[in-house]
């Protein structure tokens, strides 16, 4: 892509206003916790004092909007605290420029690496050192900006305790995921209705499992329907792929193909009536059309063998996916742990769900967490679903755990530190935004114009460690900040509010940036231009001055950070073939994993094959972000073409779905094994291994040994229906790598 089309691009992404849902009611909380604090300071301590602590509160409610799990007290506090640190050691050398300087050099490398530990922590790092422009230069005395910092960090405190006394759809981010992974799995079973072999993007369910994990405050206080459903929906995914799949023996046509599309429209029903249930907190209601479709009970005499047991595992699972969706007043602290669970709305589903089940529902996340929820399996016969299982009573999951701040911190360092190579695109991101904070604030301070902070903090407010997104923030920073000052400017010179008013005016364009925040960076940016522009009018600033200061050192900024990127980039592109081959490596991984365990039945519940599945997932998911970011880079492609990017996806997401049927049909612990199984494992890790390295040294990836193997079972295949057809589709997958990589080395 070349530059100007690359321009054209983030300009129009920038200023675009997406359509999403509001939340007015989050959106007044935060205002009005800003206006609890600055009506408290302009009348006890002044416009001076009152500046400084909206930032603080202003900041502190910008943090609750993250998509975080942590609780959103916990992120409001720690973006007070973080920020009144930040400005008092700001202030406190402020006063020698060469040592304030190196302050901000070292603060602003340290908020580059921030983004190591995601984006939330990165995005509150760098409005701290935005913000502590700013805050730096009202203080007068080491004591005042004392009693300044502990002001900013009231702010985070009144904005952490209005989430605590005016909460608003508690667990809302949880359910949100939660609920997205149900309605992935009901369109997955939709599009599997007329796509036997549809694709499905485990996104979602990685999202449901961030989200499961909580900090020991939030396990003693989640939700009980937030406990078992996502471990629910990472089995069903499976069952739905191998019931709709013609490999596993159902026809393409036919009345078991007629059948299987009626369970899968039937699942697709009942999950989605799950999904809406989790999402608002309500009792589950199921359509009645799909409940008559799995109560039907003529499966039995349609399907046989591997698609009849699928069909009645896939009930099964259902089943308990209803029964956890369903709201009890039980959470996961330590007395629920091992409380009885009502039937409830699974009933009419556990009336389908009897008979033998392939497999266990059980299952280990990697590191010892429990995954599975529900319906613990035994010599094959699956509990029913209406929610007992010996004894009477259902044994609730271990919640997966997430470090407090405090042990946090050791991990963010480690990651970090790690960061500290010369290929990372996290230390060029904080080079960078350290050296141009730097230039910006040494430019602004020799410009003949007021506020000379608006530059570096333009710049840091933008910046972010890949190309589109920083050119298209630059964009966006200027447009909205060119309209906001515009919009405010005429709202001054016609009303001439005073003191009193502009806070006002300041607090109603923060519940509007609020508003807005998720539509669009531009349009958010609009209202906190004005915000700032009210917020300095409360101390007398001249309109005329903030009008000219803002917009152009604005736009100095905003050119300064995207100047750095043009001549210190961290392009994505010449990146791809490595995540690729990432790629290749854990889904081989992967696939010899689960073969492996036709050798040596252990069950379903294989950690081994679990861990390489999330190792999978991973992986796929840094091919696909780094691919989105390369599409926007204007950057000549170094040996993938965009036709060699889609194929290699496909071929490598068709190994993956062959991979998880095979998995889907792992053999029982106790079952006879699979002798042959071992050779084809130990051929896949061999093979996928060495393809990833020829991927990364730029070379046609070979599948000579792997090829051996399969050919060999041509005269005498397994004892298994599944095991000698997955083999050969897991070599025609990557043969079409290899010839997507050939195709994209060929001159043109």
């Amino acid at each position: 892509m070349s530059w100007l089309r690359a321009l054209k691009e983030t300009a129009r992404s920038g200023l675009t206003v997406e359509r999403r849902r509001l939340d007015p009611v989050i959106a007044a909380r935060a205002a009005l916790g800003l206006a609890l604090v600055v009506g408290f300071s302009l009348a006890v301590f002044g416009p001076a004092v009152a500046a400084s602590s909206a930032f603080g509160a202003f900041q502190a409610a910008i943090a609750t909007f993250q998509r975080s799990w942590r609780p959103r007290p916990t992120l409001a506090m720690a973006s007070g605290a973080s920020l009144a640190v930040s400005t008092f050691v700001g202030y406190l050398v402020g006063a020698h420029e060469g040592f304030f300087l190196a302050l901000l050099l070292l603060w602003t490398f340290l908020s580059g690496l921030a983004w190591a530990a995601g984006p939330t922590a990165g995005i509150i790092a760098s409005s701290n050192v935005a913000i502590m422009l700013v805050t730096v230069t009202l203080p007068t005395s080491v004591a005042t900006a004392a009693g300044h910092a502990a002001m900013i960090f009231a702010g985070g405190v009144v904005q952490a305790a209005l989430v605590v006394l005016l909460p608003v759809r508690r667990w809302g981010a949880q359910r949100d995921a939660l609920a997205d992974a149900l309605a992935a799995e009901a369109d997955y079973a939709r599009r599997l209705r007329h796509d036997p072999v549809a694709p499905f993007d485990p996104l979602p369910l990685m999202t449901a499992r961030n989200a499961a994990a909580v900090t020991p405050g939030q396990a003693r206080r989640r939700p009980s329907e937030l406990h078992g459903a996502r471990g629910l929906a990472e089995r069903i995914r499976p069952v739905l792929a191998s019931l709709a799949d013609p490999a596993v023996g159902v026809p393409e046509e036919g009345p078991a193909r007629a059948r299987v599309r009626e369970l899968l429209a039937a699942a697709a029903a009942v999950l989605d009536a799950a999904a809406h249930a989790i999402r608002h907190g309500e009792p589950v209601v199921l359509p009645p059309p799909a409940v008559a479709a799995l109560r039907t009970p003529d499966t039995g005499a349609i399907l046989h063998g591997p698609s009849r047991r699928a069909a009645l595992r896939l009930v099964a699972l259902l089943g308990d996916v209803v029964e956890t969706a369903e709201p009890r007043t039980e959470t996961s602290g330590p007395d629920a742990e091992t409380g009885g669970v009502a039937g409830g709305a699974a009933g009419p589903v556990a009336d389908a769900g009897a008979g033998p089940v392939a497999g266990g529902e059980a299952g280990t996340d990697a590191g010892g967490e429990a995954d599975g929820e529900a319906g613990t399996v035994a010599g094959g016969v699956s509990a029913t679903v209406s929610g007992t299982v010996a004894g009477g009573v259902r044994p609730l999951p271990l919640a997966r755990s997430r470090p407090t701040l405090l042990r946090l911190a050791p991990i963010v360092v480690a990651k970090a530190r790690a960061e500290l190579r010369r290929d990372s695109p996290i230390l060029r991101h904080a080079i960078r935004v350290s050296a141009v904070t730097a230039a910006g604030y040494l430019l602004g301070a020799v410009l003949p114009f007021g506020h000379g902070y608006w530059a570096p903090m333009a710049s840091v407010m933008v910046m972010r460690p890949d190309f589109s997104q920083t050119y298209a923030r630059s964009v966006a920073r200027f447009g909205g900040t060119l309209v906001g000052v515009a919009l405010a400017t005429a709202v001054v010179q016609s009303a001439h509010p005073g003191t009193y008013l502009s806070a006002g005016l300041a607090v109603l364009c923060a519940f509007a940036m609020y508003l807005l925040m998720r539509t669009g960076y531009a349009a958010g940016q609009v209202f906190v231009a004005a915000y700032v522009v009210f917020l300095l009018g409360m101390e007398g600033v001249g309109v005329t001055q903030t009008v000219r200061d803002r917009v152009m050192l604005t736009l100095i900024g905003g050119l300064l950070a995207m100047l750095a990127y043009a001549v210190y980039p961290a392009w994505e592109t010449p990146r791809l073939r490595g995540r690729l081959a990432d790629w290749l490596a854990s889904v081989g991984r992967y696939a010899a994993a689960v073969t492996a365990r036709y050798a040596d039945p252990a069950g379903p519940a294989s950690p081994d094959v679990r861990e390489a599945l999330l190792n999978t997932r991973a992986a796929r998911v840094a091919w696909q972000e780094a691919v989105e970011r390369a599409t926007h880079e204007p950057v000549r492609h170094r040996g993938l073409s965009h036709a060699a990017v889609e194929q290699a996806d496909h071929a490598l997401a068709e190994f993956g779905r062959v991979a998880m049927l095979m998995e889907a049909h792992l053999p029982e612990r106790g079952a006879p094994p699979v002798p042959a199984a071992a050779a084809l494992a130990e051929s896949l890790r061999r093979a996928t291994e060495r393809g990833a390295k020829e991927v990364r040294e730029r070379r046609a990836p070979q599948w000579d040994d792997l090829r051996e193997t399969v050919d060999g079972w041509s005269d005498d295949p397994p004892d298994h229906f599944l095991l000698h057809k997955g083999a050969v589709l897991l070599l025609q997958a990557l043969d079409e790598v290899t010839t997507a990589l050939t195709d994209s080395r060929r001159p043109r």
